[in-house]
């Protein structure tokens, strides 16, 4: 619960960080359409902070409650694999870093199916 908790802090100031960057230190460096594939990394990366957040939390009441930890990682992996591939393809332009995006997207899925598996079953 609490290195969910402390990701989610690093992550979410990453979020805040990087989305001041592309909207100012990045604008007339790389093109328009790099500018809005960073801006979703960055808006995917902070929603999903949030879900770490709110996994954190609900094992500060359900300790033993090994979905939600197994939901935080998947949120947790899905940003690294998601929003950080789309950090590196926006300044790169490497399209095997855009490969790597669908990836996280699927953790990012599975993050919120147990999520919800596990709301039913310990709420």
């Amino acid at each position: 619960m609490k290195l969910l908790l402390i990701l989610a802090a690093i992550n979410g100031f990453l979020a805040v960080a990087l989305g001041a960057f592309g909207a100012h230190g990045l604008e007339g460096r790389i093109s328009e359409k790099a500018i809005a594939t960073w801006e979703k990394a960055v808006t995917y990366q902070m929603f999903h902070t949030m879900a770490l957040v709110a996994v954190g939390l609900l094992l500060a009441k359900y300790q033993n409650g090994s979905l939600f930890t197994t939901s935080g990682w998947m949120f947790f992996a899905g940003i690294i694999l998601f929003s950080g591939s789309l950090y590196v393809y926006s300044l790169t332009s490497i399209k095997t870093f855009a490969m790597i995006t669908p990836i996280g997207g699927v953790a990012f899925l599975i993050g919120w199916v147990l999520l919800g598996i596990a709301l039913i079953k310990y709420l």
